[in-house]
């Protein structure tokens, strides 16, 4: 099979004259009779003890709803990260086969970690497209490279661009859901200006059902099928005001995360989505501090942060409720295919063990902010002032009953996720339970076998991969309810963690890193250097029994194995890095430039294609004129409230501005308003550190380090100060690069509200970085240090 399908030869009639010859027109490529609708909906950073349907304290009858029409899955696997997983629902491969054995912010240039899905891995959109579907996106885009992702293209590697004909949502990890940057197929859109309470969860859901209305009113008959992935509940956790009070109202989470912990693994029990023999580890006390422990005030905190995550989930629910009810209301539902995945991943930690109000923080390394400076932002968390994830003790709870969290990828707590499936016109067993080992590449298999279609063996004209998972479309049969797994083998992998499930026995390393410490020196040899655990998990749910030192032939076996497996889906060469990769050099469109020159206002370009200043000294240079009336607005900005930086004239006086983390902010004024007529502004910065080459040695001791920052104007100093320190990794990465205004949020809410429009006229911007460069005595010592720290692992 190949697509696009060939075009049939003609089959009418041609002589010399028109009213001889008989017109033909080739057939509408449609789906096979039996094919149904596909709604496939995954949420983000939810793990298996969140839902109520599986036990969870927080309410969510919509999943609740689905479980009751179709079935309940407990027994399905992630890949522990968000991109790496949704590029394996969307492919039927493994991550690394995909390109994406980690995030795409970390990509690397291997094969498989440089974030690009492979034309030899065409995703279920184009495959289902070709095949008469209407194939659409709706949230989340996940797996469109950092380096491809501005608005100029290159758009192949855009949900447009992957098969899907409709595209609505955000590109990258996570989205403020108040203002996020959103985009309609290619084209960005600020729908939520002027637009007070607007928010993408519902918006996301209203215009879902915009879309399915429209198609089914234009082509009542065509089939659809539709990939629906909410940002929620990835941080910033952003649920209406309304959802929060509903929440509150419940006093779930009074009595502290280890209660809710024990109700939530007792109400698995009742339900029987674990069996009842199960047994937990005991609560991680090392690394998490009992809730009894904490003082009134911590205690006030950790709630109102858990109550807004909560309220995040149910109303996420709640909308996707609105997107089935659509579809019901259609007359479709009977055929429907729906699959609702809780989670791309375990709960995350990266608000580490107290929460933060600003992710951003985290990924700079602020990964423990105090609970005295958190407590500024209690009245306005989840709020549009607010980045906000909770502390990493309601995470733990949240994944029971299992340990650990999103990142590790050895442990349940960060791979196992639970799944309900409705097909009401077929799926017969309504409302049981199926047990049977899955990983998310089964999806598409599973999504191809019900709709009649062959996976192509060519797309394009280039030979296709072969599809690594396994259908799942036997359990949908009652007789098979207890049928062995067909998904026999499959290892994890995620940033020097590993594991490799066989036929029910799990070998995984032990977990060396939390993952809120990202920033420390990464295990040099991450597949030899572990302590290694075995887990026969037909015994033992929960993974909390180690029977390695009892079994060291097998032990040794599965370590093979995965090896194996490892060079098979080009897992190799491993890398332990988690924070350093953020920040390593990939082919983005400044990639070896050191001067940028604007001539013409320009708003949103994303971070990942724009240049960036951090870890460098660099120069910008404005050359600009100012009418009669003076003149005030934005000249440059990137990122904004969360973290950023801003040049620009507020009420006429120059200004150059660091935001550092929204905890504090540096400025550079000037000590006049500018004059009519011509100027030139600069503001340089002379950085004090040896620069992002010292990662090439495992080393960040080149990052956030000291500089000078001078404001010049008409080239007479105007201010110098000193930041003792800067920006480390990574600016707001859902904000961009904006020239002449500010879009989203701005990086001062005290000086100014976007757009800020620069009223003056903009005849010439450069920005020049100057990068340090490693001297030889530069090089040697940190090749020593790196020695030094291999032989102490």
């Amino acid at each position: 099979m190949q697509l696009p399908t060939p075009d049939p030869e003609f089959d009418g009639v041609i002589k010399p004259g028109a009213l001889d010859s008989k017109p033909w027109w080739a057939p509408r490529i449609v789906p096979p009779k039996q094919a149904p609708n596909v709604l496939l909906i995954i949420t983000d950073d939810s793990g298996f003890g969140v839902p109520s349907t599986f036990g969870g304290v927080i309410p969510m009858p919509t999943m609740d709803r689905v479980a009751r029409a179709g079935l309940r899955y407990n027994n399905i696997h992630s890949t522990a990260l968000c991109s790496p997983t949704r590029a394996a629902l969307i492919t039927g491969r493994n991550h690394h086969s995909a390109g994406f054995g980690v995030i795409g912010e970390q990509s690397t240039g291997f094969p498989g970690y440089n974030s690009i899905i492979a034309d030899d891995k065409a995703t279920i959109g184009r495959i289902l497209r070709d095949n008469g579907y209407a194939t659409s996106w709706f949230g989340k885009d996940h797996n469109t490279p950092v380096f491809d992702a501005s608005s100029v293209g290159p758009f192949d590697k855009w949900p447009i661009g992957m098969g899907f004909e409709y595209f609505y949502g955000f590109v990258g990890g996570d989205a403020n859901q108040w203002q996020p940057n959103l985009f309609r197929n290619t084209t960005q859109i600020y729908p939520f200006e002027g637009e007070p309470g607007w928010n993408l969860v519902t918006a996301m859901a209203d215009d879902a059902i915009e879309y399915l209305n429209r198609t089914h009113q234009t082509m009542p008959d065509k089939k659809f099928f539709m990939k629906f992935a909410p940002g929620a509940t990835h941080a910033p956790h952003h649920p209406t005001e309304q959802w929060v009070k509903k929440i509150h109202d419940m006093h779930l989470f009074d009595d502290g995360y280890e209660k809710v912990r024990e109700r939530i693994f007792e109400n698995q029990k009742k339900l029987g989505v674990i069996p009842a023999n199960t047994k937990m580890e005991a609560w991680p006390e090392e690394l998490l501090k009992p809730w009894d422990e904490l003082d009134a005030t911590t205690q006030k905190l950790f709630i109102k942060q858990v109550e807004v995550f909560a309220a995040y989930a149910a109303y996420n629910d709640h909308e996707i409720g609105r997107v089935i009810d659509t579809i019901e209301e259609m007359g479709k539902l009977d055929d429907t295919l729906i699959i609702y995945i809780n989670g791309d991943n375990g709960t995350s930690a990266e608000g580490g063990p107290l929460g933060t109000p600003n992710e951003v923080a985290f990924f700079n390394g602020v990964n423990e902010m105090p609970v005295e400076t958190q407590m500024q932002w209690y009245d306005d968390w989840g709020t549009e002032e607010t980045y906000n994830h909770m502390s990493a003790g309601w995470s733990w709870a949240f994944d029971t009953p299992f340990s650990w969290f999103k990142q590790n990828a050895s442990k349940l707590g960060g791979i196992r996720q639970n799944m309900v499936v409705s097909w009401p016109g077929e799926i017969e067993d309504k409302g049981a339970l199926r047990e049977q080992f899955m990983h998310v590449i089964d999806v598409v298999p599973t999504i191809l076998e019900v709709t009649g279609i062959n996976a192509p063996e060519t797309v394009d004209g280039i030979q296709q991969a072969p599809i690594e998972g396994t259908s799942f479309a036997y359990t949908f049969e009652k007789k098979n309810a207890t049928a062995p797994s067909q998904h026999k083998t499959q290892y994890f992998e995620m940033m020097g963690q590993w594991a490799l499930y066989y036929e029910g026995w799990l070998l995984s390393t032990k977990v060396n890193r939390a993952p809120w410490e990202a920033f420390g020196v990464a295990n040099p040899d991450p597949l030899n250097n572990q302590v290694l655990e075995l887990y026969d998990l037909n015994r033992d749910f929960a993974q909390s029994h180690d029977i390695a030192e009892a079994n060291p032939d097998r032990v040794k076996k599965m370590k093979e194995m995965f090896i194996a497996e490892a060079k098979k889906y080009q897992v190799f060469p491993m890398d332990a890095s988690v924070a350093g990769r953020l920040v390593a050099p990939r082919p983005n469109i400044t990639a070896g430039r050191t001067e940028f020159v604007y001539t013409h206002p320009m708003v949103g370009l994303p971070q990942g294609d724009s240049p960036s200043i951090l870890n460098s000294s660099y120069t910008i240079t404005a050359e600009i004129t100012v009418g009669e009336k003076g003149a005030e607005g934005m000249i440059l900005t990137s990122g904004g409230r969360f973290c950023g930086y801003g040049f620009y004239l507020l009420h006429g006086k120059p200004v150059f501005l660091w935001n550092l983390l929204d905890l504090e902010r540096i400025k550079w004024e000037g000590s006049e308003a500018l004059s009519p007529g011509d100027h030139t502004i600069e503001f340089d910065f002379q950085y004090d550190g040896l620069g992002a080459g010292t990662l090439a040695f495992n080393s960040m001791s080149g990052l956030g380090r000291p500089g000078v920052g001078t404001l010049k104007v008409d080239g007479k100093v105007a201010d110098t100060r000193k930041m003792k320190k800067t920006i480390p990794m990574i600016l707001q990465w859902d904000e961009s690069f904006d020239i002449g205004s500010d879009t989203l949020t701005g990086v001062n809410d005290a000086d100014y509200q976007p757009p800020f429009a620069f009223t003056g006229e903009l005849n010439k911007l450069t920005l020049h970085v100057d990068r340090p460069e490693l001297s030889e005595a530069d090089t040697a010592k940190l090749r020593a240090a790196m020695r030094n720290n291999a032989s102490s692992e």
